[in-house]
């Protein structure tokens, strides 16, 4: 199974440039409380990588949804180390 990849920036910063494939979910969308509407559907145990522009937004996302039950998390950082990963898998 592929990855899900989640870009944590804001809207206008994935606008600019993010990882193919990724879909966009914001800091205040993980801090309404209760999973994000877009993961819903998402197995528990699926591996997701989370990205922002320098770890620390997608590190405290993973550790909200770390609380959700989800258990398959990596910190990703940025996009290039995304980028880099993915060639890797």
């Amino acid at each position: 199974m592929e990855p899900l990849i989640i870009d944590t920036r804001e809207p206008f910063e994935y606008a600019a440039s993010h990882v193919e494939g990724s879909i966009n979910i914001s800091p205040s969308e993980f801090m309404q409380g209760g999973v994000p509407e877009k993961l819903c559907d998402v197995p528990k145990d699926q591996q997701i990588i989370l990205y922002c522009r320098s770890g620390q937004r997608s590190n405290t996302c993973s550790m909200i949804l770390r609380q959700y039950g989800f258990t398959n998390l990596v910190n990703g950082v940025n996009e290039g180390r995304v980028r880099a990963l993915l060639k890797q898998l």
